[in-house]
C-alpha cells in the first residue's frame, strides 16, 4: 500500500520555516498537484523516501548523477577529500586537475573559472561578455532557463513555465530592457532582433539543447546559424551546457555539432553531485577575469575540494567511452518501449530523446519549439505523474522538465519502468 504520511508531515513542518516548504520551487510538486516525497537515501538507479517507498529515479538530482546515486568511486573520493578538510578558501590541487580535464575535453575552452552553481556561471559569463564587447544587451530564447539571475528571468523556462509566471517581480525594468528574446529554433527571429539591435548586443546565450521547457533538440542549421550571426555582428556566442556538458558525450554538445562558442557554462556532472559550476572559453576572453584582468568575480567556496574531488572522480570514470554507449542503448530501449505502451492505450503523446535525456509530452503535435511546448496537456501529465509515482517510478514533478537515465539504469530498471507505466496508464483511461 502506497503511503506517504511521513513525507506529508515533514512537508507541513517545512512550510512553517521554508518558503513553500522547499528550497527550489519545482520540488514542491505544485505542477502535479501532489505532496513532495522526502528522499532519505539513494543507491544506483533507485531512491527511497522517508516512508520506505522505493522508486526508480529519472530525476537523478536533475542531471548530475550520470553514474547513479552513491557511486562507490565518487563516495570514496569525497570521503578522502573530507578527511583533509572541507574548505580552504585557498588554492588546492584538485582545481587544477579538474580544469585540465575540462579543457582537454572541450576544445573551445582554453581557460576555465570554477564557481558554485550554474546560475553563478551564466551570470558571470554575461558580465564577461558585456565587458569584452563593451555592449550591454544580451539575447536569450523563450523557454530557455539559465539560472535565476535578474537578466535571465525574462520568458524563462522550467519552474517559471510551471508556475505560469513569465518573469519575476524584483527584476528592474532597466535590466529587463537589456535582455532581448527570440524564438528557439527560429533563426529568422534572431536575424530580426539583430537587424534592430545588432551593434548593441554583447552575446547570445543559448542552451544548445533546450532542456528547461522539456527536451527540445536544435533544428538542423540552428546552432551554426547563431555562430554565423554573432560573427557577423561582433557579438559573442555563449553555450549554456550546464545540463548537456558531459551528458551527451565526453565533453560538450558542441563537440557533437562541431560549433564552437566563445564562452561555455558548465555545472551538474562536473561536480559529481556536489554544488559546482564553471565558465570558460577563449584565452583572450577569459584573461579579462580578475585577478588577471579587470572583470571582477569571486567566491569563497569556488573550487571547493569536495566538489573538485567528486568532479574528478566522475570525469575520470566517464573517460571510458563505453559508458555513453550503454546510456544510449538503455535510453533508446526505454523510450521505444514507452512509446509502444502509450500507443496501445491510444494516448496522444510525443517523446523527445537525445542521448540519455528524454521528455514525455502529452500533445498531438511534434514538440520542436516553445509554442509547441505550450500546447501540452499539463493536467494529463500531472495525473500521469501521480499514478506512476504510486507504481514506484520517480519522474520529474513537472511537464517542462527532462528525465535523465544514469549508468546505473540497466535492463532490469527498463523493464520495471515499462511495467509500472503500463499499470499507471490504466488510471488515465
Amino acid at each position: 500500500m502506497f503511503n506517504t504520511s511521513r513525507s506529508e508531515e515533514l512537508f507541513r513542518q517545512a512550510c512553517e520555516y521554508i518558503p513553500g516548504g522547499v528550497n527550489s520551487p519545482v520540488r514542491a510538486f505544485k505542477a502535479v498537484e501532489g505532496t513532495p516525497v522526502f528522499i532519505q537515501n539513494g543507491k544506483g538507479a533507485r531512491v527511497e523516501d522517508v516512508d520506505g517507498n522505493q522508486y526508480i529515479d529519472y530525476v537523478c538530482s536533475w542531471g548530475p548523477l550520470i553514474l547513479g546515486h552513491s557511486h562507490p568511486q565518487i563516495v570514496e573520493a569525497i570521503c578522502e577529500a573530507a578527511v583533509h578538510g572541507t574548505s580552504y578558501g585557498a588554492p588546492c590541487e584538485g582545481e587544477l586537475e579538474l580544469a585540465h580535464l575540462i579543457c582537454k575535453a572541450i576544445p573551445s575552452i582554453e581557460k576555465v573559472r570554477m564557481v558554485n552553481s550554474g546560475t553563478e556561471a551564466t551570470m558571470s559569463a554575461i558580465r564577461l561578455a558585456r565587458a569584452y564587447t563593451g555592449r550591454e544587451k544580451i539575447l536569450k530564447f523563450e523557454g530557455c532557463y539559465h539560472g535565476h539571475a535578474d537578466s535571465f528571468l525574462i520568458k524563462a523556462g522550467s519552474g517559471m513555465l510551471t508556475t505560469g509566471v513569465p518573469t519575476s517581480p524584483g527584476v528592474p525594468e532597466a535590466l529587463a530592457g537589456n535582455t532581448l528574446v527570440a524564438e528557439y529554433n527560429n533563426l529568422s527571429s534572431v536575424e530580426e532582433v539583430f537587424a534592430r539591435f545588432g551593434s548593441q548586443i554583447a552575446a547570445i546565450i543559448v542552451e544548445p539543447v533546450a532542456g528547461n521547457m522539456g527536451l527540445v533538440p536544435p533544428a538542423e542549421g540552428f546552432l551554426p546559424g547563431l555562430r554565423r550571426i554573432t560573427e557577423q555582428y561582433g557579438s559573442l556566442l555563449i553555450f549554456d551546457e550546464v545540463i548537456t556538458g558531459f551528458r551527451t558525450c565526453y565533453g560538450g554538445f558542441q563537440n557533437i555539432v562541431k560549433v564552437e562558442p566563445d564562452i561555455t557554462t558548465l555545472g551538474k556532472i562536473i561536480g559529481g553531485g556536489m554544488p559546482v559550476g564553471a565558465y570558460g572559453g577563449r584565452r583572450d576572453i577569459m584573461s579579462r577575469i580578475s585577478p588577471e584582468g579587470d572583470v571582477y568575480q569571486a567566491g569563497t567556496l569556488s573550487g571547493n575540494p569536495l566538489a573538485m574531488a567528486a568532479g574528478i572522480a566522475t570525469l575520470r570514470t566517464l573517460q571510458d567511452n563505453d559508458w555513453y554507449d550503454r546510456l544510449e542503448v538503455s535510453t533508446y530501449l526505454l523510450t521505444g518501449k514507452l512509446k509502444n505502451i502509450f500507443e496501445e492505450h491510444g494516448l496522444f503523446f510525443t517523446i523527445n530523446r537525445l542521448g540519455s535525456m528524454f521528455t514525455i509530452f502529452f500533445t498531438e503535435r511534434p514538440v520542436d519549439s516553445y509554442q509547441a511546448v505550450l500546447s501540452c496537456d499539463t493536467e494529463k501529465y500531472a495525473r500521469f505523474h501521480r499514478a506512476v509515482l504510486k507504481e514506484g517510478v520517480y519522474f520529474p514533478p513537472a511537464q517542462f522538465e527532462m528525465c535523465f537515465v544514469s549508468c546505473a539504469h540497466g535492463l532490469e530498471e527498463v523493464e520495471e519502468t515499462v511495467e509500472a507505466v503500463a499499470r499507471a496508464l490504466k488510471h488515465l483511461e
